[in-house]
Parts: structure tokens; sequence; C-alpha cells
């Protein structure tokens, strides 16, 4: 490599620590920085209660941590985040921006891409550096292919999907810079006023971070099927996740939905209750460790991915399942 990478990450705030995807996404940088002794990667986080945090993503694989500190940072807004992010890419001399797939790095990627008028490749799953050159792999054509691009840009603006990248494991001897600004923006640059925010409360992991979760789709049926459903997933420990179609039933809550345009997962267990297998379903839990299949319907595609299946209803299999499991567990 002869021309010196210098890559961006932005850090999202699970509570009050870095998200699961941003340490990903730090490991993800610190593997392609560590090709050149020159290259250094930044991390940059909007919140107003830091804490350890700066000293924590030094430790996970950042050279430097620029914070921003302001009470508007949350919740994420275009307006309050742009314009200093956009000002760090160029005081960085940033060559790479790496942003969480999700609603944040979704809206605001395009937008910065547009204000430093460069190229952004969404929902990436590699990352390869050659030369000056930055090449980004994602999916296409609803999962059912990969495809590899790059820019004519300086710079290049990468969403990230989760459980695509690997964390390092952390060094609290590693050493870097951690520096804290104000925030650019005041509040009456804010165009845009929550008025309400509603958080839906779950009892059981989140979803992204379960070992097992417990899917259902189309075959349920409606919202009654979710309940079997939940049943499983509490005596297995789990959450509960969703095709597509049950979503936009309105089955289940949207934060369900798992695929193409949901979440991705890697569980070490993911039963598939009625659910097809089609691909853009396939792209969010593909990484699974073992996926089971229940379905009456024998020529369901989901059976060609999985370790094990059942050819049934599932009304009559899940209880039966769910007892077992129970009296195996001494529940």
């Amino acid at each position: 490599m002869t021309d010196k990478i210098n890559i961006l990450v932005l850090v999202e705030m699970d509570q009050d620590k870095a998200s699961d995807l941003s340490l990903e996404m730090l490991g993800c940088a610190r593997q392609l920085a560590d090709k050149d002794d020159e290259s250094d990667v930044v991390a940059v986080v909007f919140g107003d209660d830091f804490g350890t945090l700066g000293e924590d993503l030094i430790s996970f694989g950042a050279d430097e941590v620029i914070l921003l500190e302001s009470t508007l940072c949350h919740p994420y807004q275009a307006d309050t985040w742009l314009p200093d992010m956009a000002a760090m890419a160029k005081e960085t001399k940033a060559s790479l921006i790496l942003m969480s797939h999700n609603s944040t790095g979704g809206d605001l990627a395009p937008r910065l891409a547009f204000k430093l008028k460069c190229g952004v490749a969404t929902s990436c799953e590699k990352i390869t550096i050659e030369g000056a050159k930055t090449f980004l792999t994602r999916t296409c054509y609803g999962g059912k292919a990969r495809e590899v691009l790059s820019f004519d840009n300086e710079v290049a603006i990468a969403t990230i999907r989760p459980k695509s990248q690997t964390p390092i494991a952390r060094d609290i001897k590693r050493c870097g810079d951690v520096k804290t600004k104000p925030l650019s923006v005041n509040k009456n640059d804010v165009r845009v006023n929550v008025i309400e925010r509603k958080r839906i409360e779950s009892d059981g992991p989140k979803i992204e971070n379960a070992s097992v979760i417990v899917a259902g789709g189309g075959g349920l049926g409606g919202p009654e099927g979710f309940e079997i459903a939940t049943e499983l997933a509490d005596v297995l420990g789990g959450a509960v996740g969703a095709s597509r179609v049950a979503c936009d039933q309105g089955w289940c809550p949207p934060g369900y939905q798992i695929g193409l345009s949901g979440k991705t997962v890697a569980p070490e267990l993911y039963i598939a209750i009625g659910i097809s297998g089609a691909s853009h379903h396939m792209a969010g839990c593909a990484n699974a460790k073992n996926i089971v299949a229940i379905n009456n319907d024998a020529d369901a595609p989901m059976f060609n991915f999985s370790r094990y299946g059942a050819i049934g209803d599932y009304e009559a299999l899940l209880p039966a399942l769910t007892k077992q499991i129970a009296k195996l567990k001494g529940q």
C-alpha cells in the first residue's frame, strides 16, 4: 500500500457503551489499517455522557477518539450530526468512512456522501483495500448475488451489515488520543423536533445478540401464532423474530423483522416456523450456526438451508416441543 488510508468510524451508543456493530466496524478498520503502518483509525462519537468510552474504544482498535459533546446529540437527527461529521471527515483526511447499516447510517450516509461529493455503498459485508482503491462487497438481487464496488472519489463511505465483521480482542494496553469537542450545532440549527419516542420493552435478550431465535413467518397465520412462538423462545432463553410478511401484516412489531430489509442475526440456533426461506429473508439469518425449519410445506426452500426440519402443523408441534424442552430443563 503506497498511500495513507485514514479510516473514520462512526460509533453509536447502546445505552452507556459502544454498540456491538460499532465494535465490529472498529475491528474491520483496525485490520485494514494494520496493513499499512501509516494508516490510522479514528472513532467519532456523538453524545453527552461518555464516561470511559474514549479509552474503551482505544482498547478495541481506535488510534484516536473524537467525542462530540452536546445534549442535542440524542436522539439522532441529521441536522445535528451531519455538519460535524463532515467536518471530522475533512479534518482527519479520511479515505474510508464506516457507519452502521441501520436507521441512523441509512439516513446519514447518503447525506454525508452528498456533502463530501463522494460515493456511498450500503449494506456492505466485506472491505478490501488495494493501493489507493477501496473495494466494497455487498449483496444484490435480493441476496441472490454479491457485487464489488469501488469509487473514483478520494473518499468512500460504507454502511456495514451487522454480524458481517469480527471485533478485535480488547487490549487495555493500547494507547491513543481521546479528544472531547463541543458540537458546532446549536438548537436554532435543528429544523426537526422529535415530539415523542416509544420504546418496545422486551424481557428477553435483544434479537441482534440472542444466541437462540424463534422466528415466525406467514405460515403462523396471525398474531396468535407468535404467542406460541414466544412460549418456545422463553423456555429456550431466546428472542422472537419474524419474516417481513408477518411484520407487514401487523402480527408482531417491526423490530422483529429479520432479512435484507430487516435485521441481520447470527445465533447458535435459529428456529424458523412457517417461513418459506426466500432469499431476502435468508440474507438476514444465513450465518446462524444451526437452522431448524418447521413448516407444513415439504417443498419450502427453508428446508434446503436447515440442519434439521419438521414437516407438520406448528400448532401441534410447538406446544409439544416447548413442553418437552421445559421438562428436560426441569422447568
